[in-house]
């Protein structure tokens, strides 16, 4: 410990202490009950963590939220949910809809701060659900609930509760129709983990990932599919999202991706067609525009396909949305193969990043991506060669390693 004198008014208890005298006690986490949100926290909800969780109006953060407080009130003891948007009926009503009735979960319908402080010391809960942080207000602030300034106090406010207490706390937030949390930026710095729930409300499946988390990994993604009863975990996303894809048709190319420690194949979607105007259409679904541009680029200068002028459309089949480079081989051979109307053999997976100049570039973690492909029954897969210097089985799957696109486009169509 820092020696000398103690200046007056500074507490001992908060003295600058030698990192090497520090102990540090094992982190314990308890399981919310679904296996997908466990994976996306790190491993479970950790005691006094604050954690806020964003998405679009209706896309299911209530009943994901209510459906975690009916697991662990049967775990782990009393629950209490609070409501500043609905009364304890309606939420009663969806609680009967999920199968989520406990004596051991409480519900609420508050949205004074000072009532909510008062419940949480009266109760001594196992975990609190905030739905949602901007409905809170303190009555000693003039602006109304929602403003900058009460949703930062009232989230201070949690986090004193949470760290002080040793209670996990968890905030609904709302979005703007810029996707982004609604409220002050020093939302997000002060909470410990940040999660997003993500989807088309117009699909069935949904995605949890976290942006940012102090206790773990914010690779994660949990998947869920939106039920009558409720959300539904996936154990297994590839299968899912491969069911319905048109086997033997041009433009659709299955690829592997990784979301963190977890493979799942995709189907990338390309239809090019001619443009009778000057000005052809670039439209990009699920994948990240200007990257899809590049390889649209990449196509025309180094391959040779004159794409100027068609009209070009991309899309990840299922609604799902994915962004890593290990996609661009992916992306690359669907164009080629919507504009020669020639479909890649519907047992051949690609994995492959592709620089500017035409070359396939490595890829992280190609044994897992291969491994998943050979499960799910697939053949043959296109792999970087700086991965893979020679061809070799995997689970009865032929893997063919390539060092360009021109070599990808030989392996995939036969010339």
């Amino acid at each position: 410990m820092a020696s000398g004198p103690v200046p007056r008014g500074v507490s001992t208890a908060n003295l600058p202490v030698a990192v090497t005298e520090i102990t540090c006690g094992s982190t314990t986490r308890f399981s919310t009950g679904l296996g997908e949100l466990d994976r996306v926290l790190g491993g479970g909800v950790v005691p006094g963590s604050l954690v806020l969780v964003g998405g679009d109006p209706g896309i299911g953060k209530s009943t994901l939220l209510l459906q975690a407080a009916d697991r662990v009130a049967r775990s782990h003891g009393t629950v209490l949910y609070v409501s500043g948007e609905e009364s304890v009926e309606q939420v009663r009503m969806r609680a009967e809809r999920l199968q989520a009735l406990h004596p051991s979960l409480f519900l609420a319908a508050e949205s004074g701060m000072e009532s909510v402080t008062g419940f949480i010391a009266g109760m001594e809960p196992g975990l609190v659900i905030i739905d949602s942080i901007q409905t809170m207000y303190l009555p000693d602030l003039p602006s109304a609930p929602g403003s900058v300034g009460q949703v930062r106090e009232c989230a201070a406010r949690l986090l004193h509760v949470a760290k002080g207490q040793n209670i996990p706390v968890v905030l609904v937030g709302h979005v703007t129709k810029e996707g982004n949390l609604a409220g002050p930026r020093v939302l997000e710095h002060m909470v410990d983990t940040v999660l997003y729930f993500e989807g088309e409300r117009h699909h069935a499946f949904r995605i949890l990932r976290a942006v940012k988390n102090r206790f773990g990994s914010t690779n994660e993604i949990g998947v869920f599919e939106m039920s009558d009863g409720g959300l539904r975990e996936v154990a297994n996303p590839s299968e899912v999202f491969l069911a319905q894809r048109p086997l033997g048709a041009t433009g659709s190319v299955v690829v592997a991706s990784m979301e963190g420690t977890r493979p799942v194949l995709l189907e990338v979607q390309a239809l090019v067609a001619g443009n009778a105007y000057n000005n052809p259409r670039r439209l990009v679904t699920g994948l990240d525009w200007n990257r899809a541009l590049l390889m649209v680029a990449v196509l025309d200068k180094r391959i040779g396909l004159n794409l100027g002028g068609c009209d070009v459309y991309l899309n990840v089949a299922g609604g799902v949305r994915a962004e890593e480079p290990a996609l661009d081989l992916g992306i690359c051979l669907a164009i080629a193969s919507s504009l020669k109307n020639r479909p890649v053999d519907q047992f051949t997976t690609v994995i492959g990043e592709v620089g500017l100049t035409g070359e396939v570039r490595a890829v992280s973690q190609l044994e897992a991506r291969v491994k998943e492909a050979a499960k799910l029954g697939f053949k043959r897969c296109v792999v970087p060669r700086n991965n893979s210097k020679q061809p070799f089985q995997q689970g009865g799957m032929t893997v063919f390693p390539v060092g360009s696109l021109e070599d990808a486009l030989e392996v995939s169509f036969g010339g």
